[in-house]
C-alpha cells in the first residue's frame, strides 16, 4: 500500500497547471504571464521560460511544439541547445510532442545544458551539429530520454538466489530492480587494463507481485544486498524519428576521459527509427567515446533503421602502464535488458582496422542484432542472453563472456574467430552456444591458427567468479572461409589454445576452469578442405565431448 501510494505522489509531483512554477531535474523554470513567450538563462544557469497564456493554448491545440517556437535559428551556427531544451521541458509539462524544424540545421555548442525528452520526438530530417572542440562538460548528455517515473529504495530483500522466480515484495507496477552487494567483487579485470573489479550486481524486471520475467533471470546469489532499488516501468511506447546528428570530435589528450555528448536512454519501452549519426574532425588524437546512443537502466529498448559511425582508434597508456588500444563507442549498453538493433548499419568499413568496434556493453541481457552490418559485438561484464541473426560482422568480430544462451545464426562473421571469450574476464561463458546457418571469414592475412572459440585462461587469477566453457556447442551449417593460409596451416580448430603451459597433468589451476563441455557438430565445411580439430592443445580439452552428425 505504500508503494501505491508513494507512486501517485509522484505522479501528482510530475504534473502542473497553468501559470504554476516548475523547476524538475532538467533545471527550468517555466511560467505563463502576459509577457511574450521567451527564454533566458540565470545566474544559476537555469533556463527561465515564459510562455504566453495565448501561446500556450495554440501549442495544445496543435498537440506540437517546435524547435523554433522557443527561439531555435537552425542556421547551423547560432548555439541553439537553450531553445531545444526549452521545447522539450514545455513539451514534458503538458505532454505535447515535438517536432524539428524541416530544413533547419541545429548548433549545438559547449555549454552545459541537457534537454529532457519525455515525449515523442520527430526529429524529422533536420541536421544537428554537435561541436565537442570546447566544452563545459564532457559528462553532460545532449539528450536525455526520462521518465516521470522516480526510483525508490527497496527494503525487505535480504538476499537472492540465481534463477529465483519471485521475490517478497508488493509494487505500484511493473518495475526494473537493480541490487547490489558492495562486499562481492566480481569482474576483476586482467591485463593491460587490470582493475579490482566491481561490486556484485544484478537487474531484473518484476511485476507487482514480484514475480521475476524469467526471460531475464536473476544469473547470481546474492547471500547479502547492501542496497536494492526499484524503477517503475512506464507502460507505454515512447518513439523517437529521424534525425541526421554530425559530431565534431574533441581534440582532448588520448586518455580515458570519456565523453557522453550523446542522447541517453534512461526510460523503458523506447523505439527509436530513423536515425543518422557520423563523427568528423577526427585527428591524430583524442578522447573516447561513451556511446552517442547511450543505454542504461532500462528495458524493452528498440533501435532500428539507423546508421552509425564507428570512431577512431587511438593510442593511450593501460591501467598496467603498457601501450594499449583505447576503445571508443557509437553504441553503448549499459545495465539494461531486451536491448535490440534491427535494421542497422555503419557508415564506415566495418573491416577497417583505423575504426574501433562500434559497440560495447555491460550488466545486460537478452541483447539482439537482427539485420545489422557492424564491425563487433561486445560483452565486457557479462551479458545473459544474446542472439545474433541476419547480420554481419566485421573485423573485430563477437567478444563475449556471460550465461545463459549465445546464438548466432545466418549470418556471416570476419572477426579472427567466430566467437572470442574475452580473456580479460575468464573466457567464461556458463550456459550453451549456438552457431546455424553461418560463415566465418576470418581476415586476409595469413594466421597461424583458425579458431571458432578463442580465449585464455591460465588459471592463477581470480576474477571474482568461477570460469567456464560453455557446456553445449552446437554448430551446424557452418562454412569456414579458410583458404587464404600459409603452406604448414593444419586446419581450423574448435578450440584456440587457452593455455599453452596446461600441456599435461602437472600444471595446476589456482582458480579451476570448469571444461565439461559437449558439441554437436553437423555440416561443417572448410574452403581449404581440411578438417576441423579440437584444438592446437588437444589436453586441454582432452574431457571435451564432440559429436558429428
Amino acid at each position: 500500500m505504500k508503494y501505491s501510494s508513494l507512486f501517485i505522489f509522484l505522479f501528482f509531483c510530475a504534473v502542473t497547471v497553468l501559470g504554476q512554477t516548475q523547476r524538475p531535474v532538467e533545471n527550468v523554470v517555466i511560467t505563463s504571464t502576459k509577457k511574450k513567450t521567451q527564454v533566458a538563462t540565470a545566474k544559476n544557469g537555469d533556463l527561465q521560460i515564459n510562455v504566453s497564456p495565448k501561446d500556450v493554448n495554440k501549442f495544445k491545440a496543435l498537440g506540437v511544439v517546435r524547435y523554433s517556437d522557443f527561439g531555435a535559428i537552425g542556421d547551423g551556427k547560432t548555439d541553439d541547445i537553450d531553445a531545444i531544451a526549452a521545447t522539450h521541458a514545455f513539451a514534458n509539462q503538458h505532454g505535447l510532442t515535438v517536432k524539428a524544424d524541416e530544413g533547419y540545421t541545429y548548433y549545438i555548442g559547449g555549454k552545459e545544458r541537457t534537454a529532457v525528452i519525455r515525449t515523442d520526438t520527430d526529429f524529422g530530417t533536420a541536421a544537428f551539429s554537435i561541436d565537442d572542440t570546447k566544452i563545459e562538460n564532457r559528462r553532460a548528455s545532449i539528450f536525455v530520454v526520462s521518465s516521470n517515473l522516480q526510483p525508490f529504495k527497496l527494503e525487505g530483500i535480504s538476499s537472492l538466489k540465481r534463477n529465483q522466480e519471485k521475490i517478497d515484495v508488493s509494487l505500484p507496477g511493473p518495475c526494473l530492480i537493480t541490487v547490489t552487494n558492495s562486499n562481492i567483487k566480481h569482474y576483476i579485470r586482467f591485463g593491460l587494463n587490470q582493475d579490482n573489479g566491481s561490486q556484485q550486481t544484478d537487474i531484473f524486471v518484476v511485476d507487482k507481485n514480484g514475480n521475476v520475467d524469467l526471460d531475464a533471470p536473476i544469473i547470481w546469489d546474492f547471500d547479502q544486498i547492501t542496497n536494492a532499488t526499484a524503477l517503475p516501468m512506464d507502460g507505454t511506447t515512447l518513439k523517437i524519428t529521424g534525425g541526421r546528428f554530425t559530431t565534431i570530435a574533441n581534440k582532448a589528450a588520448s586518455k580515458y576521459t570519456y565523453y557522453s555528448r550523446n542522447i541517453a536512454i534512461r526510460r523503458s519501452n523506447v523505439v527509436l527509427e530513423g536515425m543518422e549519426h557520423r563523427i568528423v574532425g577526427e585527428g591524430d588524437h583524442g578522447a573516447p567515446y561513451g556511446g552517442f546512443i547511450n543505454v542504461g537502466d532500462c528495458a524493452y529498448i528498440t533501435i532500428k533503421n539507423s546508421i552509425f559511425t564507428g570512431h577512431k582508434t587511438y593510442s593511450t597508456i593501460g591501467s598496467a602502464g603498457k601501450p594499449v588500444s583505447m576503445g571508443s563507442y557509437d553504441l553503448q549498453v549499459n545495465r539494461a535488458l531486451n536491448v535490440s538493433f534491427l535494421n542497422c548499419s555503419q557508415t564506415n568499413d566495418i573491416n577497417d582496422r583505423k575504426y574501433w568496434g562500434i559497440l560495447a556493453s555491460n550488466y545486460s541481457k537478452n541483447l539482439v542484432f537482427d539485420n545489422c552490418t557492424f564491425s563487433r559485438f561486445d560483452a565486457h561484464k557479462g551479458v545473459a542472453n544474446a542472439t545474433i541473426r541476419n547480420s554481419e560482422l566485421g573485423h573485430m568480430g563477437i567478444n563475449a563472456i556471460g550465461s545463459g544462451t549465445l546464438t548466432i545464426e545466418n549470418s556471416t562473421i570476419r572477426g579472427r574467430s567466430l566467437v572470442n571469450l574475452r580473456s580479460d574476464y575468464g573466457s567464461t561463458w556458463q550456459g550453451e552456444i549456438v552457431i546455424r546457418n553461418c560463415v566465418f571469414a576470418p581476415p586476409g592475412e595469413k594466421l597461424t591458427n583458425v579458431s571458432l572459440i578463442s580465449g585464455s585462461y591460465s588459471g592463477l587469477h581470480n576474477f571474482g567468479y568461477t570460469c567456464y566453457l560453455p557446456e553445449r556447442i552446437t554448430i551446424e551449417n557452418l562454412h569456414i572461409n579458410d583458404s587464404n593460409q600459409p603452406d604448414d596451416y593444419q586446419g581450423p580448430t574448435i578450440f584456440k589454445d587457452f593455455n599453452q603451459q596446461m600441456t599435461d597433468g602437472s600444471y595446476q589451476e589456482k582458480f579451476p576452469y570448469v571444461r565439461a563441455s559437449e558439441i554437436f557438430l553437423k555440416n561443417v565445411t572448410t574452403e581449404s578442405g581440411k578438417d576441423l580439430n579440437i584444438s592446437n592443445n588437444p589436453f586441454m580439452f582432452k574431457d571435451v565431448q564432440v559429436h558429428t552428425d
